[in-house]
């Protein structure tokens, strides 16, 4: 995952391990979007193991079954087990499971939505092998893939037929921000966050930024280039997996320049709202977009005060500057795009930088501030940027965000304001601290002496 070596995954390859130690039979599924990591976290897994990686394609159902047969008689070293003839998926791993008794195997089928695709009853296959046999056995059968909405409603919903036989599932996320240093050990802290706003942390486009160019060198040779792989993948991204892509991009793109409210989003792609409903509801389950709602909400405010937002930095990226920008795009003006986006691309990195700082390990390990909730907070036209609640000991933090550096004048006017605002929110009892973060706040110490707290991406490089 990294041009040098495996870049972080402790949480996963810990929970990896601990089921292949357990010595029981394991049926785990493993699934994530597209470019997530997922295979190489497996076979960085299965490095030192027995195994076998079975990757499905869009091939034949039976194509693909032959091949997994082909692969399983070369590790079991024995050349006519391909011939054998058998009628479907479960003989098949209920043979190779005899025939690897006592001994503790990984078996892994990876992009198992392929599969499902071709051939809907091999759901049901396997889980009859699975009552019959490989649940009594030493192997350990990992289903894998891309296609989250599939591996969601066919393969881990209570309606599967592998429900109740599945041992233990993993979602795969991004990379946590502190991970990029690793990709771009050169970098400044700012430009690091920079990244983040165009990429997130997904591994494979992180690898296809160059650390030895700058980071607008790499946004426009890599990402507003005309044949560069970050320049069509958001569509083949959503192609992979929506049915109407075309409605989901009105939507995406409604969302990206700052409709935020449902009638907004409405009104702006022309959609009944039944519609937009149902697919705002698909896009949230594929991690691509979120409802947020003040922190302080109650369920009733819930209900009318939400706002969504792209929390897929990549997809948010491209829809604010690559697809409204196609025309110039294609006639190869990168450059020129970039150079007339770059005022508009502070405001963006604005929102960018809010959602990194509401992300719970990147706020925990920056402050210090232990919470039971974070969140925005917005209320008549007043807005607090974060608000971390510490329920058990009714403690509160109000932080406002600025990417921008600050002076120290500046920044007393900002958490002055800040004090202002949290009156309004309602929490008399409360013990409450305000608190600014920046790219870079003059006079930090003094704010501090005067009861205020303050951090900037100095800080950021003593917290990674």
């Amino acid at each position: 995952m990294s041009r040098q070596r495996f870049v972080d995954r402790e949480r996963e390859l810990a929970f990896l391990e601990e089921r292949y130690a357990s010595g029981d039979a394991e049926l785990l599924i493993i699934y994530g979007r597209r470019r997530i990591g997922k295979t190489e976290l497996l076979l960085h897994f299965v490095r030192d193991k027995e195994h076998v990686y079975f990757l499905a394609s869009q091939k034949p159902y039976r194509d693909n079954l032959r091949e997994l047969q082909r692969m399983m008689g070369d590790f079991l070293g024995d050349r006519l087990f391909s011939r054998i003839d058998f009628g479907d998926i479960d003989e098949l791993l209920i043979e190779f499971s005899k025939r690897v008794h006592g001994k503790r195997v990984v078996l892994i089928i990876d992009e198992f939505p392929y599969l499902i695709e071709r051939y809907k009853p091999v759901l049901s296959l396997i889980q009859r092998a699975w009552d019959l046999e490989l649940s009594k056995s030493d192997l350990m059968l990992i289903l894998c893939g891309s296609s989250v909405s599939s591996m969601e409603t066919e393969v881990i919903s209570y309606k599967s037929p592998l429900y109740g036989r599945r041992t233990g599932q993993w979602k795969v996320s991004e990379l946590p921000f502190w991970s990029l240093r690793e990709f771009f050990p050169s970098y400044s802290t700012e430009e690091l966050v920079k990244v983040y706003g165009v990429l997130g942390g997904i591994p494979a486009y992180l690898l296809r930024f160059d650390p030895e160019k700058s980071f607008d060198e790499n946004v426009v040779k890599r990402v507003l280039s005309k044949g560069a792989f970050l320049y069509e993948e958001a569509e083949i991204l959503l192609k992979e997996e929506v049915r109407e892509p075309a409605n989901y991009f009105a939507i995406l793109q409604a969302v990206a320049s700052g409709r935020s409210r449902f009638g907004e989003i409405v009104n702006a792609t022309g959609l009944e709202k039944s519609l937009v409903s149902k697919y705002l509801n698909v896009l949230e389950k594929l991690g691509m977009v979120e409802r947020e709602v003040p922190v302080t909400a109650s369920r009733k405010e819930a209900l009318k005060r939400g706002r969504y937002s792209i929390t897929d930095n990549y997809l948010s990226f491209w829809f604010r500057y690559v697809l409204p920008n196609r025309s110039y795009l294609e006639a190869g003006m990168g450059e020129e795009v970039w150079e007339r986006s770059r005022e508009n691309f502070k405001e963006y990195m604005g929102g960018v930088f809010e959602r990194l700082l509401r992300k719970p390990e990147v706020f925990t390990k920056l402050t210090g501030f232990g919470f039971t909730r974070i969140g925005r907070w917005w209320r008549k036209g007043e807005e607090i940027d974060l608000v971390a609640l510490n329920e058990r000991e009714r403690k509160v933090l109000f932080v406002e965000v600025k990417w921008k550096e600050l002076k120290g004048r500046e920044a007393r006017g900002i958490l002055k304001d800040l004090e202002r605002k949290a009156g309004l929110v309602g929490l008399e009892e409360w013990e409450k601290h305000y608190g600014l973060v920046a790219k870079s706040v003059e006079g930090k110490e003094e704010l501090k002496e005067e009861g205020y707290l303050a951090w900037d991406l100095g800080d950021f490089n003593r917290s990674s």
